[in-house]
């Protein structure tokens, strides 16, 4: 890893742990995206809508905690 990847991770560290956590078991590839917690997009909610290109999508939390996209 070079310096810069190394500052670049620590400043990462600093700001959001718990994603860095879950980051560090994807591939180099899926690191450039930066991970959103679902408890921020959910907000204790079970359900959220998402707006995609004019089409609607329902993202639900089953009972096992697994996530599950609907058209």
């Amino acid at each position: 890893m070079r310096k810069s990847e190394t500052q670049t991770t620590s400043s990462r560290e600093s700001e959001n742990p718990v994603c860095l956590a879950e980051q560090r078991h994807l591939g180099e590839a899926q690191l450039s995206a930066e991970a959103i917690p679902s408890s921020k997009l959910f907000q204790n909610r079970r359900e959220i809508t998402i707006s995609h290109e004019g089409t609607l999508y329902r993202l639900r939390i089953t009972r096992q905690g697994k996530l599950i996209l609907h058209k």
